[in-house]
């Protein structure tokens, strides 16, 4: 898909990326280009799924959630009902910020943000272990944040 892209698009993403809260005028004129072909290609880069939605990136630390664990669970059925199952129950929890299914020794892999240790201590005991089919858990807590990026590179861009 990226390949249908041409540099005005990657540009409008660019932007996006650093700040989407640019208005339509903002970009164009950081593109050189006049409003309404912006409006449109933004609107063609939603509708094609490019961009999925827009938000703000809140500091965890300043709202509560200053331990942020990574949570690998190895489930003990693999059949296609337990997996969905415990996907489906896993988005559920506040708690889980990520939820992604991996290969290899681990079913799963969560990003889970608490406030602290002993919140972490409830949340494993009142709902980790009741998620569908859990087998094992092993965790990992986050001691501080080296690199943090949400843009993506895009070819030619170092």
């Amino acid at each position: 898909m990226e390949n249908r892209l041409d540099k005005i698009d990657m540009g409008i993403l660019k932007l996006l990326e650093k700040d989407a809260r640019l208005t339509h005028k903002e970009i164009a004129h950081s593109l050189n280009l006049s409003i309404t072909p912006i409006h449109a290609r933004i609107r063609k880069l939603q509708d094609e799924g490019y961009i999925q939605r827009y938000t703000a990136i809140i500091n965890h630390k300043m709202v509560g959630r200053g331990l942020i664990a990574y949570t690998q669970v190895h489930l003990k059925e693999h059949s296609q009902e337990s997996l969905k199952a415990f996907m489906e129950a896993s988005v559920k929890l506040p708690e889980v910020m990520e939820c992604y299914h991996m290969t290899g020794a681990f079913d799963f892999l969560l990003r889970i943000a608490i406030k602290d240790m002993d919140e972490y201590n409830k949340v494993l005991f009142e709902k980790l272990t009741r998620l569908p089919d859990v087998g094992n858990m092993q965790s990992f807590f986050v001691m501080s944040e080296v690199k943090h990026e949400t843009g993506y590179m895009f070819d030619g861009q170092s």
